[in-house]
Formats: C-alpha cells, sequence, structure tokens
C-alpha cells in the first residue's frame, strides 16, 4: 500500500500570532512530497524537523498573500545554503511568475548561484498536473474576488486563488487553502474524499460545518482556523460535532504528523 503523511508545519490563520505559525503543509504520498504553501517561519520549521533539503520535490503555491508565501524567499536561501541538489518545481499563479522572477533577482537569488535548478510553472485552473507518482489539480476559489472587486480597475490581474485536488494510488485529498465560501469546495467533493484539509476563517463557522454535513470524507482535519474561533477552541470543536456528528475530525497544531 502506498504511503501517506502530512506535516502541518503551520495550521494559523493570517493574523500574526505567537502560538501559529503560517500556512505550510506537506505531504508525502509514496515516493513524492508536495510542500503547500510557504508562510513563515517555514525555512526554521523544515530545518528543526532534520529532514533532508532534497526532499520536497514540488512546492504549491495556492495565492500570494504572505500568510502563504511570506517564508518562500527565506526557504529558497536554505536551500542554496544546504546544497540542496535535486531540482525544485515551484506551481503558482501565472501572473505572479514574473513578478517572482524579479523579486528572486532583486534578493539576489541568481539562477547561477543556485546548486539546484529552480523552474517556476504556472497554475492553470482545472487543468491537472502530473508530479511523479501524484497529480494535482488546481480549482479557482473566490477569495479574492472583494479585493478584485474594489482594486480591479487600479491595479489590474487576475486575482486567483486555488484550492487543489491531490491524488495518488488509492488517495484523494482535498485542501482548501483560503476560500471565499464553503462552495468553492464542490469540485473537491464530487467524488468521496480520504481527507479534507480546510480552513475556518473567512466565514462563521457554521456555515462550513453545515455545508460538509452528509458529504463523503474519511476524515477532516480543520486548520487556518480564525483567531477568535481558535481562542475559542472548545466551542468549536462542540459546534463541529454537534454539526456532523458522525465524521471524523480534529484540530491539528504546529508541527503534528498525520497518518492515514
Amino acid at each position: 500500500m502506498e504511503s501517506f503523511s502530512l506535516r502541518c508545519f503551520g495550521v494559523g490563520d493570517g493574523i500574526a500570532s505567537v502560538d501559529r505559525n503560517h500556512s505550510s503543509y506537506l505531504y508525502t504520498l509514496g515516493d513524492v512530497s508536495l510542500l503547500v504553501d510557504c508562510g513563515e517561519p517555514i525555512s526554521r520549521s523544515f530545518k528543526r524537523s532534520g529532514l533532508s533539503c532534497d526532499l520536497i520535490d514540488h512546492i504549491l503555491i495556492s495565492h500570494m498573500h504572505a500568510d502563504h508565501f511570506g517564508g518562500f524567499f527565506m526557504l529558497l536561501q536554505g536551500l542554496w545554503l544546504e546544497q540542496r541538489k535535486k531540482d525544485l518545481v515551484v506551481h503558482l499563479p501565472a501572473q505572479s511568475v514574473e513578478p517572482l522572477r524579479q523579486m528572486l533577482r532583486a534578493a539576489f537569488l541568481f539562477d547561477e548561484l543556485l546548486p539546484f535548478r529552480l523552474i517556476l510553472s504556472p497554475w492553470s485552473s482545472g487543468a491537472p498536473v502530473s508530479l511523479q507518482n501524484a497529480r494535482v489539480t488546481p480549482f479557482p476559489t473566490t477569495h479574492l474576488q472583494g479585493l478584485r472587486k474594489s482594486f480591479q480597475t487600479k491595479y489590474p490581474g487576475d486575482y486567483v486563488a486555488y484550492c487543489f485536488l491531490l491524488e495518488s494510488g488509492r488517495w484523494r485529498i482535498g485542501h482548501s487553502a483560503d476560500l471565499g465560501s464553503p462552495q468553492d469546495l464542490e469540485p473537491l467533493l464530487s467524488k468521496p474524499l480520504d481527507l479534507l484539509v480546510c480552513e475556518v476563517a473567512h466565514f462563521k463557522r457554521e456555515e462550513l460545518f453545515a455545508y460538509l454535513q452528509g458529504r463523503d470524507i474519511k476524515r477532516i482535519l480543520f486548520t487556518h482556523v480564525a483567531r477568535y474561533y481558535w481562542e475559542q477552541l472548545e466551542e468549536t470543536r462542540r459546534l463541529a460535532a454537534q454539526f456532523l456528528p458522525s465524521a471524523s475530525f480534529s484540530f491539528p497544531q504546529d508541527l503534528e504528523v498525520i497518518e492515514l
């Protein structure tokens, strides 16, 4: 049976916190390791884990908010100084590719300095990407549509954010990243899931729990929990149990490792 593990490097929301890191999750599906988002302090957390700097095969960036991307440059610098050798592919929103290349040059992280090949690959909404023995499909969410409405004229752009369907062997996993509403999860829930990793920050918790009622999901991890809900975690758990009485769910902590 193909092995699976999820290491939660950061389960916090977008508010600076003394007790939770920002969004970063390492999925290991058989022989492939996928880092979903790079919230800080991923470089320190990854170093602390004792894992090899050559372990990560691909980095999947859901969107460019700092709590999902703010640790990327230090992670890359760490991989350089640790002398990573293996190619590293970073998948990210298409309009972010060229600005990121410019920022890498501004940060003196030149291709010629890196002992590995860095490949920046744009997402295409709904198009599966084969990553060794795994397949990842990005689906757009409405997370950034409020910003689009307010700023599109002054700052034109695609304002795209993604959730992900990860598939490998027997595993089918949904990862929400940031949503605009629970309904953004619909493409992930069209078939049964072995695991759903879902945020609880950008809508009422009861709205999400009610939306997930009756869904065919073997296990749910509620992450990116809004500060107010995290400070009332026992009440949040009680509400989840009330709406999802037969579901297997938990609220993981930073550095927790999940196995299926």
